[in-house]
């Protein structure tokens, strides 16, 4: 995207971020923000920014564990995952998750559309976050080696329009505005 923070270009006038929150907010109980670097450019959405407690960036999972970490002090026993540029997430997603997850007898739950995975869209259980750090000081990086190794159910969700779509460049901006005014 040209450098700087991709939750905060611009879709239909708004930060992604803010498209984002309005999907997610109404589906949990706290929200919080995961990102490395100076927490006062998200200061607007009064949100808690939490950084990432692995060194060396080492991907995704490190912020799950930051998340998982920052919900187990709030006294909560999952942690909802969500990218910052995806902003057509379902509105039913959390439920959707925890009822595929229940169903499954499993402990994590991803979305799945169009017979794709999108492990960072997620159901993970506070209790795993000591497992998690253990594994990603160990060189764990892959989100699906990790869930397969503890259990993951998958709630698919229909494809078309696709729930999941994320703004990675100037022209998936162009096209999730498209479908907004649609």
């Amino acid at each position: 995207m040209g450098g700087g923070d991709k939750p905060l270009r611009l879709l239909a006038g708004r930060p992604l971020l803010g498209h984002v929150i309005d999907r997610i907010r109404p589906q949990i109980a706290a929200m919080a923000l995961n990102a490395n670097g100076d927490p006062a450019r998200f200061a607007e959405w009064g949100l808690a920014v939490v950084a990432d407690t692995v060194a060396d960036t080492p991907g995704p999972l490190a912020g799950i564990l930051a998340g998982l970490r920052w919900a187990a002090g709030l006294g909560a026993e999952t942690l909802l995952s969500v990218p910052t540029d995806t902003p057509f997430l379902p509105h039913d997603l959390a439920a959707r998750l925890e009822a595929a997850r229940a169903k499954a007898g499993v402990p994590l739950a991803c979305a799945a559309s169009g017979g794709w995975t999108h492990p960072v869209i997620g159901l993970w259980p506070v209790a795993l976050a000591d497992a998690l750090e253990a594994d990603l000081r160990g060189g764990m990086r892959k989100i699906d080696a990790w869930t397969a190794k503890h259990g993951v159910a998958h709630a698919d969700f229909p494809e078309t329009p696709d729930p999941f779509f994320n703004a990675n460049t100037p022209e998936d901006l162009a096209e999730a505005e498209r479908q907004l005014t649609g």
